[in-house]
């Protein structure tokens, strides 16, 4: 039994998306809703808690969200009564796949519960975890969000608001987090902006979530992005803004335009899906080739192939159709099968690419495996030429962010030529848009050497912040087996 998509494996993926609610009845169902609308960001888990006024409540369940989280489930759904909620639905970076590091993650601690999302990656989680422990915590998952409450626990600071900042102070690495608190709901975004996170207002409710698609769903307003380094927090309907941290430069990851997000969501102030196209048009200006028609890989290849096919005049065609009903587990008895299994979710449509020069528009490539076989479809359905161009730049590094990534010798662009990886995947020609084309994309005029926009770490190997866990290990530094759990 194979209880996650093998034929998936050539996508980053982000960890996880959260949604919060303070100020609704029923707000542990529109959380569940929200849920639903962020899946996309992770299937392996999902969880919700609320708070009634006097207790916490936490249901936790692997699977999807609407395995467990469903208005048939009402048993499930009783039992997370009152007007303030979040959840987080989860793809795991760090940490082991079970039921303890499903979150949102729940404490007792001085001021009285306390409950964390968390959307990113601490990247100094096992040196702080190294330290806490020798100081007397107790851990009970092996993800890096613990850290988080252990270090606002431990703090010496007055008040429950000051220890969140406290702790904060001492994480590196990418955050967004929505926090329940009997004070009230709270939500924070690091420096430097890495992850997403948006504000919305549905009546007096007010609402927090990774992505504004969340908001359509329960039929809220989106407000706001909350700024990098802001902290908001909701106590009987008013809202409060904290910057308690020195300004810098925002960093939001450039990988939510082009694959992350989905495209009907706003992300700081742009269309991801006007994005996406716009990165498909200048990649037909970069990389041109006489063609037929443009087919994309879907659905992620789509908003680009059409961006692509209106710039260089080619029809744009559903050379390939996805399959939107392949269960998350399926039997797989021989490798036979198993060699056929990209067929459950790709099929060539072979009327439309049979003797035709093809451009095949896809958002990445991470390994290569998955452009070896979309390629060997088109060939099989009949396609004269198939020519690949991508919709992002080579992939060379690991991400650190709360993005799942290989390490770097299983990235093929760090490890091969462009020709080199052509030849692997057997495409015709191959091209991926240029770094600067990718900020052109997105308004700029090209990407600024000395300060860049966005961060951009997995395309140049730049990253924003100390990276202090690699680093140690790199030093050969030593940890322990719960420590390497973390990581």
């Amino acid at each position: 039994m194979i209880t996650t998509n093998p034929y998936d494996d050539d996508k980053l993926r982000e960890e996880c998306g959260i949604f919060g609610v303070s100020g609704a009845d029923g707000a542990a169902a529109l959380v569940a809703l929200g849920l639903h609308a962020l899946q996309h960001r992770g299937q392996e888990a999902a969880g919700i808690t609320s708070y009634d006024g006097e207790h916490f409540h936490t249901k936790h369940a692997m699977g999807l969200v609407g395995e467990t989280f469903n208005e048939k489930n009402e048993t499930v759904m009783r039992a997370l009564p009152g007007r303030t909620a979040c959840g987080h639905v989860r793809y795991a970076t760090t940490g082991e796949t079970s039921l303890r590091n499903v979150q949102p993650l729940y404490a007792e601690l001085a001021e009285g519960g306390f409950a964390v999302a968390h959307n990113g990656n601490i990247s100094n989680a096992m040196r702080l975890r190294r330290d806490l422990i020798k100081g007397g915590s107790i851990f009970q998952s092996t993800s890096d969000t613990e850290t988080i409450i252990h270090l606002v626990a431990m703090s010496t600071y007055h008040g429950l608001l000051e220890k969140i900042i406290d702790a904060l102070r001492r994480v590196e690495g990418a955050y967004s987090l929505i926090c329940m608190t009997p004070e009230g709901l709270i939500a924070c975004r690091d420096p430097l902006g890495v992850r997403p996170l948006v504000m919305g207002k549905r009546g007096d409710s007010i609402l927090f979530a990774s992505e504004t698609v969340a908001f359509d769903v329960v039929g809220a307003e989106f407000v706001r992005s909350i700024d990098p380094g802001e902290l908001v927090i909701v106590r009987d309907g008013q809202i409060e803004s904290h910057r308690p941290f020195p300004p810098r430069s925002p960093r939001p990851c450039i990988f939510e335009y082009v694959y992350f997000s989905r495209p009907d969501s706003i992300a700081e102030d742009r269309s991801v899906y006007s994005v996406r196209k716009a990165i498909g048009a200048q990649l037909a200006i970069e990389a041109h080739v006489d063609a037929d028609i443009v087919v994309p890989v879907p659905d992620s290849g789509v908003p680009a192939a059409i961006g692509y096919a209106q710039e260089s005049k080619i029809p744009f065609e559903l050379g390939i159709i996805r399959s939107h009903y392949m269960g998350r587990t399926f039997i797989q008895p021989t490798d036979q099968v198993r060699h056929l299994g990209v067929k459950l979710k790709h099929n060539a449509n072979s009327e439309v690419v049979k003797g035709k020069r093809v451009v095949l528009i896809d958002d990445s490539i991470v390994r290569g495996t998955t452009s070896l076989k979309i390629v060997q479809m088109m060939k099989d359905a009949g396609a004269a030429e198939v020519h690949m161009r991508i919709a992002s730049p080579p992939t060379t590094d690991p991400c650190f962010y709360g993005v799942d990534t290989p390490e770097k010798s299983g990235l093929i662009a760090a490890n091969h030529s462009l020709d080199e990886i052509r030849d692997i995947i057997k495409a015709d020609s191959l091209a991926f848009v240029s770094i600067d084309g990718l900020y052109r994309a997105l308004g700029e005029a090209a990407r600024a050497a000395d300060k860049p926009r966005y961060c951009d770490a997995c395309f140049t190997g730049e990253y924003p912040t100390t990276l202090t866990d690699r680093d140690e290990r790199a030093t050969g530094e030593q940890f322990s087996l719960l420590e390497r759990a973390v990581g």
